[in-house]
């Protein structure tokens, strides 16, 4: 009989203790994401802007957990640009920088990952970063994607977005 009890009490001291950590801790948290509304302004800013430099793009918009949430391709856009846009942007948001920088990294063979993981280390593409937050990613199909894509961003969202997290 003591035996049993100590062992009761030795659980429930547990349990307690268990408690009082997982109170403690955070169990959730608030996770800013980018509106669909918000990826429309971006797609047709980025078009304004591929229009007025005489380019002709597919835009791919991912949220945070990369899903898909705005694609745009230009009239006169080849096929392959759709996949394309959407590939830079999967990239960008995996490894959570501008493809410019991954290319790099590739070329280089400092990390050769993404060439084995699937991912289209190919400039064109940068995650969208707000308060140090990703909340997705912005892929265009053009050798001038990046600046496409940070000329969208900086117009919708007014320096309250980056593209780096450095």
């Amino acid at each position: 009989m003591r035996v049993g009890l100590c062992v009761l009490l030795l659980s429930v001291m547990v349990m307690v203790s268990f408690a009082a950590d997982a109170s403690a801790m955070q169990l959730t948290r608030d996770v800013k994401v980018i509106s669909s509304a918000g990826a429309r302004a971006l797609a047709d800013a980025c078009a304004a802007w591929a229009e007025k430099n005489k380019l002709v793009v597919a835009i791919a918009i991912l949220d945070w957990g990369g899903n898909l949430i705005e694609s745009h391709a230009m009239e006169g856009a080849p096929m392959n640009a759709i996949d394309t846009a959407l590939l830079k942007a999967k990239s960008a948001l995996r490894w959570r920088r501008p493809t410019s920088e991954t290319n790099k990294m590739v070329r280089s063979g400092e990390n050769l990952a993404p060439t084995f993981m699937n991912d289209f280390p190919q400039p064109g593409a940068v995650p969208i970063i707000v308060n140090g937050q990703v909340v997705g990613a912005m892929g265009v199909s053009s050798r001038d994607g990046e600046k496409c894509a940070q000329a969208a961003i900086d117009a919708v969202f007014k320096g309250q977005a980056t593209t780096s997290a450095r």
